[in-house]
Formats: structure tokens, sequence, C-alpha cells
């Protein structure tokens, strides 16, 4: 598109336009070459400055989406975190004040998990979700494994024994290698000295759960009614119960016998030291 304009003093310039941005002015050449290059710039400067406001324009409407994405989003989290089932684990060892057994656990601290990744727990660390710094521990004992049923909104949880040379419990009901049981809402879980007290605090959110460690300064199964002790697991090379002891450590006709030597052997060793 062509315009015709006239600058005062100077006569008639044509000046050559496309459609998308300005072409330099057509002078004549009876003007001075101060003239003509005042006139560009003068174009030039107006081009530009039409360019910079719609680029100004799109960028405080970007911005402004921008903000309201990031303002759902932390809404979004901010309700889910609200809603979060969370599992409270509560640990009792007799050992515990003179052996450092929860130097791994992040104490009094919820932890946040997704709901398709099952907890861990044993003494290696690399394999586990969380360790247990004590030797007679399997390498991995237990596991705990969100899940959900068409009848409740609710997650709820179960347990399953990942030691092959232990059984640990849940209130009472004995667990094999790979076997599992539904968790309710407050259960003692039980292997070797250990005493777990697993409440779940219950929740709406669909994708992800809280965990939240504690050490009791006493047995639970002494403080929690309602809830069967289970007897302590044994090897299932049946070492306590060959000599005559029960799975408490206690001898079959009540004597205060104690087993000795650990609770349970690491299944990595070979069959040769058994």
């Amino acid at each position: 598109m062509t315009n015709r304009s006239e600058v005062p003093g100077s006569g008639e310039i044509c000046f050559l336009f496309s459609d998308t941005a300005a072409a330099a002015p057509l002078v004549p050449s009876q003007f001075s070459q101060e003239q003509a290059a005042c006139v560009t710039s003068v174009l030039r400067l107006k081009e530009q400055n039409k360019k910079q406001t719609i680029s100004s324009t799109e960028k405080r409407s970007g911005l402004h989406r921008l903000d309201l994405f990031m303002m759902n989003v932390s809404q979004t989290i901010e309700t889910e975190e609200d809603l979060l089932t969370c599992l409270h684990v509560k640990f009792y060892h007799p050992q515990q004040s003179v052996r450092p057994l929860y130097v791994s656990l992040p104490l009094r601290t919820r932890c946040r998990h997704q709901g398709s990744d099952p907890l861990r727990f044993g003494r290696d660390a690399q394999a586990c979700t969380y360790g247990l710094n004590d030797p007679r521990v399997s390498r991995k004992q237990l596991a705990l494994q969100a899940y959900r049923t068409p009848r409740s909104p609710d997650m709820l949880f179960s347990v399953q024994n990942l030691s092959e040379r232990g059984q640990l419990s849940v209130n009472g009901a004995a667990l094999g290698f790979l076997e599992k049981a539904d968790l309710p809402n407050k259960a003692l879980v039980r292997f070797g000295e250990y005493e777990v007290l697993i409440v779940r605090e219950p929740g709406e959110a669909r994708a992800h759960f809280e965990v939240e460690f504690e050490v009791l300064t006493v047995p639970p199964s002494r403080e929690t009614c309602g809830v069967e002790p289970s007897a302590t697991p044994v090897m299932d090379t049946g070492s306590g119960l060959a000599n005559g002891l029960s799975a408490n450590g206690l001898s079959a006709s009540g004597s205060g016998v104690t087993s000795p030597g650990p609770l349970e052997s690491d299944e990595t060793l070979p069959c040769s030291s058994w």
C-alpha cells in the first residue's frame, strides 16, 4: 500500500509500506540527506512502537493465563494434602533406648508417597523404602500396600511378610512368607522383638498418602484395648520349638526360659551356614 504525505517546508514525499513491516521511504532527490534521515527515523520509531505494544499485550495475556493456571494447581495440591490418608506407624523394641534402631526413619515427619508404591521395611536400606538399623531384621521384612475397593472410597492398606525365615503377625494372626493380610484401622504388627502399632487416619485423596513414624516408650500390646498381641515369630527352621520353647520364648510348660541366639537369620546366607 502506498501512502502520500507532506513534510512542512519540504515538499511532497512518497512512502512505500508493506502490510507487515515499514520499508524505507522514497525520498525525492531534492531533499537534504539530514531531512531524509529524520523522516526515516520517525517512521521506524512508529513501527517499533506498534510492535512493542502488540508484544506487551500478548505478554500480559500470557502471564495472566499462567498465573491462573498456577493458582489452580496450587489450590488442587493444597486441597489434596489436606485430605491425604495418613498411616501412623509407632515402633517399640525392648532395646531401643540403647541401640540406634531408628536412625534411618524420619521420626515425627509426615512423608508423602504414591498410592501405587508399596512401603518396604527391612535391614537393607537400598532395597527398602525405610531401613531398620538392626542385623537381626531381615533384609526385606515386610511391605505395606495401599489399595481400594469398589464398595468404599477409602484408601485401605494390607501388610505382606517379605521375610523367608521369620513370620510376622497382625493382631495375633501369623503370616508366612509372601502372605498378606488386610490392616484394620488399628493394627498391632509383630516380628522379632518389634511391636508396631499402625493406625490409619482416613482421607479422601486418591493418588497419594502420608506416613508418620513415632517411637513408643512402652509396648503397645500393654495399652491397646481390643487388640490381641501376637506371638513372636520364629525361624522357619523351628529352632525355638524344636528345643521345647514356645514362640514367645517360654518353655511349653510355662517356665521362664528364654530362647538363645537371634530370632531371625539372614536369608542371604548359604544353606551350609544355617
